[in-house]
């Protein structure tokens, strides 16, 4: 028997898709809310899940050990009201749930629209065990305590479930604008390397949060720290490679050239690593290396070819090395998992212009033109219809 196990609050417009993304294969599902003020009790009885209320208790692992206890099935999946079960992987996920000796099955996890790190994989299936427990701030993972108890039972096994299982949403920037997401994550990283300086996991994640605010200066000693102290499993070490590289990118590219590199010495799955390879090869091509980045590119479509970002870059290597049939399929694969990609658009009317197509060019810089507006990038699409207007003759309106 399988329970679902969610924590939520004021997740009405979320909640039903991620509960119906799992009836297939949950024979329970228990939604515990901790004070919602909309509607989102509500939509998760009409869907067919228990409520049970519970007051927040100020960070997410004591509040996954309480849902624990409401929970009658012998395995738990946990997800967030920002996530989906893919339908694809159900009949992967009952075989390897089958097996006796498994304990743990991680899954991979597609985080939708983060071009930094487009997959990871979290333990977010298990079987329910008394000594299987929640630990760590805001983050919150149950890694601990199996490693703990693989030292007793050793005979249970941890294995990875292959395909892609869950989407998640959460990292859009339009989602997180507004939120208070990010200055949660800020506190509760901050406190934990108060109490213990140097943490590679605080060190990992508040580094990346000081990237994406754009503060690379503040976060290249902290992820150094991070990595002197880092004993702990490889996908660790790997994200703070990953980071050190990112954010060393604008001041000294070679050194992150290195660090990418060593990430990806370390063994993990291909897509948790995409996000190097494919930042790698962008460096490559920037320092005029395109072969390699070329083929690094090439690598990443074929691990993961349901990630746009590669084809994207896919279609600019092909246009810089002459290819100009390959980037157009490029660009179009880019398009289809992505059409409101306006740079992909623009891009993409550019190999057709270079291809003899000026009608199809004239098309797609109108798209690239419309998204850039529909998106509030103005000038970007102005710019656009400035110089595309003297290559086509487009008939646009100016961006007033």
């Amino acid at each position: 028997m399988l329970s679902l196990s969610m924590i939520v609050r004021n997740e009405e417009a979320r909640l039903a898709a991620c509960l119906d993304s799992v009836k297939a294969i949950a024979d329970e599902m228990v939604v515990v809310d901790t004070g919602s003020t909309d509607a989102t009790m509500a939509v998760a009885t009409a869907s067919g899940a228990r409520v049970e209320r519970m007051e927040w208790p100020g960070d997410f692992a004591p509040a996954r050990n309480s849902a624990l206890t409401f929970l009658k099935g012998d395995w738990v999946l946990v997800l967030d009201a920002d996530e989906q079960l893919r339908a694809e992987v159900i009949p992967q996920l009952q075989q390897l749930m089958a097996q006796p000796d498994v304990l743990v099955i991680n899954l991979l996890r597609h985080e939708l629209g983060a071009a930094m790190a487009p997959y990871s994989r979290v333990s977010r299936l298990f079987r329910r065990h008394a000594a299987i427990r929640w630990s760590r701030p805001y983050h919150s993972m149950i890694d601990d305590s199996v490693r703990e108890l693989l030292t007793s039972e050793p005979q249970w096994r941890v294995v990875d479930c292959q395909e892609p299982a869950i989407l998640h949403d959460g990292y859009r920037p339009e989602l997180l604008a507004g939120t208070d997401k990010a200055e949660r994550l800020r506190l509760a990283m901050e406190s934990e390397l108060a109490a213990h300086p140097g943490d590679p996991y605080a060190s990992a994640k508040l580094g990346g949060l000081l990237i994406s605010e754009g503060q690379h200066a503040r976060a290249i000693p902290l992820l150094r720290s991070g990595l002197e102290q880092a004993t702990g499993p490889g996908s660790e070490r790997y994200e703070l490679l990953l980071h050190l590289a990112l954010a060393l990118t604008p001041t000294d590219p070679a050194s992150a050239v290195d660090f990418y590199r060593q990430a990806l010495a370390i063994p993990l799955d291909q897509r948790v690593s995409l996000g190097a390879r494919i930042n790698l090869a962008a460096r490559l091509l920037e320092m005029g290396q395109l072969d390699e980045a070329l083929q690094l590119t090439q690598a990443a479509t074929q691990a993961a070819p349901e990630v746009a970002l590669g084809w994207a870059n896919l279609g600019l290597m092909q246009r810089q090395k002459g290819n100009i049939g390959a980037a157009l399929e490029a660009y179009s694969r880019a398009i289809n998992l992505d059409p409101r990609n306006a740079t992909c658009h623009q891009n993409h009317a550019v190999a057709l212009l270079l291809g003899g197509d000026i009608e199809g060019a004239r098309n797609s810089f109108r798209s690239a033109i419309q998204l850039f507006r529909e998106q509030g990038r103005d000038r970007e699409a102005q710019a656009l219809r400035d110089k595309a207007q003297g290559l086509v003759k487009l008939d646009v309106e100016p961006i007033i």
